[in-house]
């Protein structure tokens, strides 16, 4: 009997826990490792899954990202992007030449950067970047996990290309035939549509969530809040032209991840509400919808389209008004894109790292 893949994800976020059902279901033992330490605690008990899957499944505790590492043959990278930098850096002092990252999902240039980092220990893994996460869902209690939604397809592609059809494979076994094979991290990069939306949502129902409201995010997206959005997303699908990649439009995705008909935006998130997986909307002002979908995803479509010539000028307006409400300069706030060499970070530079994983 051939061995099953031993996967550990560095995370342990609803994300994280919920990818990790995914797994338990298809017949894995996942391994999590919480880089603070916190996020594992109440999970030896067991992890009780709710919504679109109900059960209860054990999963293996790493103690260190050493203990991760050594243990597993794929590594899932399921965090908010502000962590991003401070794990790959962590991780990359333990990968070796047989193991494969994945990162879900992707943002700004991790990939790359990660590469980049075992580049010079002289190890060349296959990274792959997800377009968005496999599940959507929340985090309820220490060991309780509801899954919203799991996703029917799934963008993706692997630094350096050649090893995309093998990247692929692994995803597969782990999780399904649910993955689209996109042409470089660019079109990965642009292939997130969780910035561009949660940065709408966010700036419609900034109060709610500063006064920790419960409230439907779907129900929420009302006929002004949904043309925000579809304009934001023409934005997107711009930028995506001008450097020749192609992406999902906002409609697509709506239609691909809840299982609805495509309509306006307004009324597939209504058609989201009353089936009951429009999700609850972020009860704080310090969610990931501000604090890593604006500097991670809106800032880096912000520089994408500041290289193509291509301004986004609603990314720019929403960033703008974020950062004044809380009197932070989030475009500065981008540590993987910070930690690059600015002189190299231009378009033709950037297509080669795409499918290389090297910026020169």
């Amino acid at each position: 009997m051939k061995k099953k893949l031993r996967v550990g994800i560095a995370g342990a976020g609803s994300i994280s826990l919920g990818t990790a059902a995914f797994l338990s279901k298809n017949g894995y033992i996942p391994t999590i490792w919480s880089p603070s330490g916190r996020g594992t605690k109440g999970l030896k008990q067991g992890i009780i899954v709710e919504g679109v899957l109900g059960f209860k499944f054990d999963c293996k505790i790493a103690e260190s990202a050493k203990d991760l590492i050594n243990n597993n043959e794929i590594i899932i990278i399921a965090i908010p992007g502000y962590g991003h930098k401070v794990v790959m850096d962590e991780i990359s002092l333990y990968i070796q030449q047989h193991q494969h990252v994945i990162i879900s999902s992707h943002l700004s240039l991790g990939a790359i950067y990660l590469s980049e980092l075992l580049n010079k220990k002289n190890i060349k893994i296959p990274i792959t970047a997800w377009g968005s996460t496999i599940v959507t869902g929340r985090r309820i209690k220490e060991n309780v996990v509801k899954i919203n939604t799991i996703r029917e397809s799934v963008d993706l592609c692997t630094v350096p290309e050649c090893d995309s059809d093998f990247a692929l494979d692994i995803c597969q076994k782990l999780f399904g035939k649910r993955f689209k094979i996109r042409d470089g991290l660019l079109a990965i990069s642009l292939s997130n549509l969780n910035p561009q939306n949660h940065l709408g949502i966010a700036l419609g129902n900034i109060t709610r969530m500063e006064n920790g409201e419960v409230w439907s995010q779907g129900k929420n997206v009302t006929p002004k809040i949904g043309s925000l959005l579809e304009k934001l997303d023409l934005e997107r699908l711009m930028i995506a032209k001008e450097l020749g990649v192609k992406v999902k439009t906002i409609f697509d995705h709506f239609h691909l991840s809840f299982h609805i008909p495509k309509a306006s935006i307004y009324e597939m998130n209504q058609n989201m509400h009353k089936k009951g997986n429009g999700g609850v909307g972020p009860n704080t002002a310090e969610s990931r919808y501000v604090i890593e979908d604006i500097p991670y995803g809106v800032q880096f479509t912000i520089f994408l389209g500041r290289l193509v010539n291509k301004p986004a000028f609603l990314h720019e307006s929403g960033l703008a008004i974020f950062s004044a409400m809380y009197s932070r300069n989030f475009e500065k706030e981008n540590e993987l894109l910070n930690a690059l060499d600015p002189k190299l970070l231009n378009i033709q530079n950037l297509q080669h790292a795409s499918r290389t994983g090297i910026l020169k």
